[in-house]
């Protein structure tokens, strides 16, 4: 009897280290399934009324105030505005020698140089009326990426030409969000599919897109996305979702580009430095 209690109390032992240990694995891991965010410096010069854009390749900020769209630097301060054009749609910061902002409801894009300067505006009423786009990017040369309503498709624009290339099949629905780069054009549709189209019309569908209320793109395989009050970094080829820390209990929007996190709250703009796996 003496024997088997020892033995009930060695087996017990022995479990209890066990948990101890898987505890403390999955305590580790749970740490390791995060994402520090170090805190790079603030920016006030923005309303809560302002739609805060994002950053350039060379470090200006964008946002829209007004149905104006204004560029800002450490040293000055750029303004467009059209407003025969009405309601900004979407800009496209991607190249900040030729930005593209879109004007959905008069079916325009007008294409900006550094400095804010329309240097070419594209009425597809006028141009092109077989196209009626839902979604622009720029591509590579003097091209856009466009989803065209009319036939649901995507294809290249040429501004130069005036030349429409029809790319893929009719989609399955169109897309919500999207971002593009010089190869690809990424979206997710109103099913929260996420899809992408080269440049010869291929599509990959990358799986499906987590519960969120928003979402930006952070990479050609990845999205930084917001649920509840929290921030996700969410890698789509494998399922992988890591927690991003930030100190800010609630925000508006916020933005990626070139590991720079940006947060846009009613006090301004906070920039975090992040690095992604």
């Amino acid at each position: 009897m003496n024997h088997q209690n020892q033995t009930h109390k060695y087996y017990l032992s022995q479990m209890r280290k066990g948990l101890l240990v898987i505890s403390l694995f999955l305590s580790i891991m749970g740490f390791a399934q995060k994402i520090s965010a170090t805190k790079i410096g603030d920016i006030k010069t923005i309303s809560a009324d302002d739609i805060f854009l994002g950053y350039d390749a060379l470090g200006a900020f964008y946002k829209i105030s007004s149905q104006t769209l204004i560029k800002q630097n450490d040293q000055q301060v750029w303004q467009y505005k059209n407003p025969q054009l009405g309601k900004i749609g979407s800009v496209d910061l991607k190249n900040p020698l030729k930005i593209v902002v879109f004007f959905e409801a008069q079916n325009t894009t007008a294409i900006l140089d550094s400095q804010l300067n329309e240097t070419q505006k594209i009425n597809f009423n006028e141009k092109l009326p077989e196209i009626l786009p839902a979604a622009i990017g720029l591509a590579s040369g003097n091209r856009l990426w466009i989803y065209n309503s009319l036939t649901q498709r995507l294809g290249l624009y040429d501004y130069n030409l005036n030349k429409w290339q029809p790319l893929s099949t009719t989609l399955r629905s169109a897309p919500k969000n999207y971002t593009s780069d010089f190869n690809y054009f990424f979206w997710a549709n109103t099913s929260g599919e996420l899809s992408r189209c080269d440049v010869y019309g291929k599509i990959d569908h990358l799986g499906r897109l987590p519960e969120n209320e928003q979402f930006v793109w952070a990479g050609t395989q990845s999205i930084i996305l917001q649920s509840g009050n929290d921030l996700y970094w969410y890698d789509f080829t494998d399922n992988k979702r890591l927690f991003i820390e930030i100190d800010k209990k609630s925000f508006k929007n916020f933005t990626y580009k070139d590991q720079i996190l940006s947060i846009f709250t009613n006090q301004g703009i906070t920039n975090y430095k992040i690095n992604l796996p």
